[in-house]
This record gives C-alpha cells, sequence and structure tokens, in this order.
C-alpha cells in the first residue's frame, strides 16, 4: 500500500506553504509547474516541469494520484473533468472551478444565485466598451487570466479607456466601500462547511494588492455574522470541496457585497498559520484526505503584512529582519523565489498581539523596516 499522493497544479508560494504542513503527515506532494525554480521545486516529493493549462500534460502529470488539487485558477478544467471521472478526488469541483475562472460567469452566477454583487455588464470588445462611456467612472476587469492586481482597472473618464487591455471584459459599477473584508471557508467532501472569522484587508493602490490586513476585521458581530453567513451561501451554491476565498465588499450603508472569490488558498488566509489551531492549509490537506475539518477559531489579534519587492529586480535580500523579529509573537515567511521583482509577492509576516496597540504597533514597524530588495554583486546578504 503506497502512501497517498497529492497532486497538485501550480507551484508557487501557496503550493510551498501546503507542502509545508503537509510533511507532517504520511503523504506525499507532486507539483506541476512550468518554472523550474518554482517555490515548491525543492519541498515537493516530485515536481515536474510542464504547463497545467496544458491537457495531455496535466493528464500525464496526474496518472498516479489519489488526489488532485490547485493553487492556482489558470489550470486545465477539462484535464480535471478527465480525472475525475477516472475516480480521481478532485479538488475544487471543476463545475465550479469554470464559474470562477471566467469574472463574467462568476457575476452571472452571483446574480442568478440571489448573492448580492456590485451592479455589472459583460463587454465583449474595445467598441463595446467604447459606447459605455456614461457609465464611467467604472472597473473594468479582464474576464479571464487576472491574478494578484492584474486584469483590474479603474475608469474615471473616456481616456482611461485608451489604455484598457483586450477584452472580454466586466464593467462594473464603482461602488462607494467603507471596508474591504475576505472570508475562507472550508467545504469537506461529505459538505461540512466552516468559516473563519472575517479579516480587514488594506490595499497598496498603486500596486492593486494587499498591503497588510487584520483579524478580526474591526466590524460589528452583526456585521462578522453577516459576512460570514454571505461566503457561506456562496459556497454552498458553488457546491464544491476545498478551500474558498470570499472578498467582500462593506459599504457605508453598512450592505455586503460579493466582490469575487478564489477556489484555494488565499492571501487573506495566511494569518492562520499562527493564528488559529489549523491553517487554510491544514484544512486543505483535511478536505483531500476526508479527515473532519479543524478548528477556525483565532488565537487573538493578528495581522498579516505582505513583502512586496521594491524597485528593480535581481536575486531577493530581505532587509529589516532584525528589526522583525525584535517583536513578540512575529513570524516571517519568505517564499524562496529566485528572482524579485517590483511588486511581486516574495514573502509576509504574521503578528499576534494581545491589543490593538500592540498590534498597530507591529503593523508600523514591520511596513517601515521590511523590505526585499534586489542584492547587489558584493554587498553583505545581511546588509
Amino acid at each position: 500500500m503506497h502512501k497517498p499522493i497529492i497532486a497538485i497544479l501550480g507551484g508557487g508560494q501557496l503550493g510551498r506553504m501546503f507542502i509545508e504542513n503537509a510533511l507532517r503527515y504520511d503523504v506525499e506532494v507532486h507539483v506541476l509547474d512550468p518554472d523550474p525554480q518554482a517555490p515548491c521545486a525543492k519541498l515537493a516529493h516530485r515536481f515536474v516541469q510542464g504547463r497545467f493549462d496544458d491537457h495531455a500534460t496535466v493528464l500525464r502529470f496526474a496518472e498516479h494520484a489519489d488526489v488532485v488539487g490547485i493553487e492556482i485558477e489558470h489550470v486545465n478544467a477539462d484535464a480535471l473533468e478527465e480525472l475525475q471521472r477516472q475516480g480521481k478526488v478532485v479538488v475544487p469541483d471543476p463545475k465550479a472551478l469554470r464559474i470562477i475562472q471566467d469574472k463574467g460567469l462568476q457575476k452571472e452566477f452571483y446574480r442568478a444565485n440571489d448573492i448580492p454583487t456590485a451592479p455589472f455588464q459583460l463587454v465583449e470588445d474595445r467598441a463595446g466598451l467604447d459606447a459605455l462611456t456614461e457609465r464611467l467612472p467604472a472597473f473594468l476587469k479582464s474576464r479571464t487570466g487576472g491574478y494578484d492586481g492584474k486584469g483590474v482597472m479603474a475608469l474615471n473618464t473616456s481616456k482611461d479607456m485608451e489604455l484598457a487591455f483586450n477584452g472580454p471584459y466586466v464593467l462594473e459599477e464603482r461602488t462607494e466601500i467603507a471596508l474591504e473584508l475576505a472570508v475562507i471557508v472550508v467545504r469537506g467532501p461529505n459538505g461540512t462547511t466552516v468559516a473563519y472569522d472575517p479579516v480587514e484587508m488594506v490595499f497598496d493602490p498603486k500596486l492593486n494588492l494587499v498591503d497588510h490586513l487584520q483579524a478580526p476585521a474591526r466590524i460589528s458581530k452583526e456585521t462578522a455574522s453577516a459576512a460570514k453567513a454571505l461566503a457561506l451561501k456562496v459556497a454552498i451554491a458553488l457546491d464544491s470541496p476545498g478551500v474558498l476565498a470570499v472578498e467582500l465588499f462593506l459599504t457605508p450603508k453598512g450592505d455586503l457585497l460579493v466582490n469575487e472569490c478564489a477556489p484555494r488558498a488565499h492571501n487573506s488566509g495566511h494569518h492562520t498559520i499562527e493564528a488559529c489551531a489549523s491553517s487554510q492549509f491544514d484544512q486543505l490537506l483535511r478536505v483531500y484526505m476526508g479527515w473532519p475539518l479543524g478548528d477556525t477559531t483565532l488565537r487573538g489579534l493578528a495581522a498579516m503584512i505582505n513583502l512586496v519587492g521594491a524597485d528593480g529586480s535581481g536575486a531577493p535580500m530581505l532587509k529589516g529582519a532584525d528589526d522583525i523579529l525584535h517583536l513578540p509573537d512575529t513570524y516571517i515567511h519568505l517564499y524562496g523565489k529566485v528572482e524579485t521583482r517590483t511588486g511581486r509577492k516574495m514573502g509576509h509576516v504574521t503578528v499576534l498581539a494581545k491589543d490593538q496597540i500592540a498590534l498597530d504597533q507591529a503593523i508600523a514597524v514591520t511596513k517601515v523596516h521590511g523590505r526585499v530588495v534586489p542584492l547587489n554583486a558584493g554587498e553583505p546578504f545581511n546588509a
């Protein structure tokens, strides 16, 4: 009898953190990624260089796997359906993945299931977009392929349309937002579902990435309960096992709108590694293996600060580690990427604190001192 083999499509930092947790158990993790130096390459029990969006490559890679999962949405859903027909456990369900892969289908799914979301219109091409100037200001989203702030832009005037990427698009009405929240939901193969407390996300306006988040979000108990209930409604409607990150807008009037969701572990759940008994990565393993879902209770106040590449590119070096590690209950995670680039996610820092003052101070220290910069030739690593 062999160890269970889990085949993961995608070898980035999400896969790396999944493997770090899975190594505590008696399972094998195999990874497919086109980058031979992907963060998972040195940790996986078996690493295969190849395209996870290629049908034949995915089938060959997962031939001997018991479970097939993803760490990025942009994979070949047809291959996952074939593997599912072969009797393998596939997470997420390919039908749900197809909905999420296309932001247009995703928005229509929300509307069809009475899930509140910002008003939108589907637009096929630039000609169709140019005819909708009266709908500005708005947000323009690529229906497919967007990731980490890419494929989204603000349209304030008709001149902004000249810079638009290629369609098809989702044109979304600009909604007044008081806070951006996220809820991580976990759904087991038997339908058992749990949710983590909502987190409050603060975005970098230039990079359109999460700068940092706080858990739990600073919202009322009623709003927190409503956010969890809405996220659970999305998960139940999608009817797929796995980890689902549901991003929400909280309006000044107190309404909650679903922005979008991701059918995988997510940046908004990284704090759970230290802040909860069972992290989002541990939960995903439990889903794969059919084990009971873990405890989502927060141990206290927590924050997660992303470490993104400063200007320039090259071999990465973390500056400010001494200042960060002087803080109590602080944890640095570097993703093992061999090259830093401007705005690239290179790692994160999680801090736990007993009160809001201490948490705010820890966030400030990390943001001031923590930087990932290119290592210059001849420069000492600990400069």
